[in-house]
């Protein structure tokens, strides 16, 4: 039954071809349609490398359609490919303005946005805003995409408190590199990317970028840069071939808490999906083999990560997406003599029902920084910080500004107080496509929140 049931809807589709299609054959036109339901499917399985070749193949079946160039700019824009994605979204149009799918309007306002060319986005969020019902519109959160172009538009007319700048030397790679940790003195710098040097070489299917490794750079006082960087030598115990993040740091630079994903690439399974290790810096110069946090409700079986510590190392703070009615969340584990209690999650004024990520408690444990998609931003994850009211009491998360902030995603914040410097983590148009590269900023004159 499936089948006739697919076969009449393939040949209503078949049917529905303009005579500017009379010069595709009708197995032509079948097998652009089947490798278009093809890389939907894939898509929705997140294959998104798949997906796109499946695309390419049904639009070279059928060159008069437009389908094939908008999925393909969806498949792109979920990849961060926004150079790509306008480039799509502008073909499919090309095709045929007056039939396709409204949803190319959104295309356009999205890709605008992520460009940062925030005028065209507003004009494309206001179109949609008159031609999607409210069902759909909430659906596909347009007005808070609106909402967040409109706020960085007006973000980039305010004085800046200072310039960021890229990482100097080997740390940005033209991969992706973020999670950047810094000792106490500022003379050696972990971070974590996914760069072609990767242990084991491997490359995740879905994107086939190649897997995390944590990896340490040396401050060149003589040339002023950013040197030395390496995975291995005191990291060749720490890495393997999977996912590896390094989130904190204690003061002595002796210990250290990471995030290991290794499900995917190992046949013994270590971790569910992500799981906080503690990791050790021995006598013999290099860090000793990871061990799991063993305390009760730190891991669960779901994605926990990005920890943090207090200075006086009694309270942790990490994400964690165990509670499946929400995204992810920060949650809070305070130490009861030796051992962790259980973890809390923050308050709902840093909770969103969307997802925080990338916590950092300053070492007084009075201020904490966080991303978060859902907060008033201006696209994608913006860092926040809130200040702590104890009792599980926070106030109103603050925009960070767009001294820090962009139209994408800004996460991996660490403050450093003492040094007077922040650095993040931000993804950078580059060409067509995006990576994400660290940046540093002077925090001297910022003001943290009341």
């Amino acid at each position: 039954m499936r089948f006739y049931l697919f076969a009449f809807s393939l040949l209503f589709a078949l049917n529905a071809f303009s005579q500017g299609d009379s010069t595709i054959t009708f197995f032509d036109k079948s097998a652009a349609l089947l490798q278009l339901e093809q890389g939907k499917t894939l898509l929705n399985d997140n294959n998104y490398l798949k997906a796109i070749q499946t695309f390419r193949n049904a639009a070279a079946k059928d060159p008069y359609s437009w389908k094939p160039l908008f999925w393909l700019a969806k498949t792109h824009y979920k990849l961060n490919n926004f150079g790509y994605s306008l480039d799509y979204t502008k073909k499919a149009w090309a095709k045929d303005s007056v039939s396709i799918d409204k949803e190319i309007y959104l295309l356009f306002a999205e890709s605008y946005h992520r460009l940062g060319e925030l005028e065209q986005a507003i004009s494309y969020y206001e179109t949609c805003l008159r031609v999607f019902n409210k069902r759909d519109a909430d659906a596909l959160e347009i007005e808070k995409k609106y909402n967040q172009a409109v706020y960085a538009s007006e973000a980039a007319m305010k004085p800046l408190f200072a310039e960021k700048k890229l990482v100097s030397g080997e740390v940005n790679s033209g991969h992706n590199d973020y999670g950047p940790v810094l000792s106490q003195d500022g003379k050696t710098l972990y971070f974590t990317s996914r760069r072609n040097n990767t242990t084991g070489g491997g490359q995740n299917p879905y994107d086939e970028l190649f897997y995390e490794d944590i990896y340490v750079a040396k401050w060149n006082e003589e040339d002023k840069i950013w040197d030395s960087v390496t995975n291995l030598e005191i990291l060749d115990r720490v890495n393997g071939n999977g996912f590896e993040s390094m989130s904190w740091l204690s003061p002595d630079g002796l210990k250290a808490y990471i995030t290991i994903n290794n499900e995917a690439v190992d046949e013994k399974i270590e971790t569910s999906s992500s799981d906080i290790f503690e990791i050790n810096f021995s006598s013999k110069g290099k860090w000793n083999a990871p061990k799991t946090i063993s305390a009760q409700g730190i891991n669960s079986s779901g994605f926990d990560a990005c920890a943090t510590i207090t200075a006086d190392g009694n309270t942790m703070y990490f994400v964690s997406d165990r509670n499946l009615k929400k995204g992810s969340d920060i949650y809070m584990a305070q130490k009861n003599g030796k051992s962790w209690g259980l973890p809390i999650a923050l308050s709902d004024t840093v909770n969103t029902a969307g997802n925080e990520t990338t916590p950092y408690i300053t070492p007084d444990g009075k201020y904490l920084f966080f991303s978060s998609d859902t907060h008033k931003g201006m696209g994608g994850y913006d860092i926040f910080v809130s200040k702590n009211l104890g009792s599980n009491n926070w106030t109103k998360p603050v925009n960070l500004g767009a001294a820090i902030n962009s139209v994408n995603n800004d996460t991996h914040f660490q403050y450093y107080p003492a040094l007077k410097l922040a650095m993040f983590a931000s993804l950078v148009k580059a060409g067509l496509k995006s990576s994400m590269d660290i940046f540093e900023i002077d925090m001297k004159d910022f003001n943290l929140p009341e």
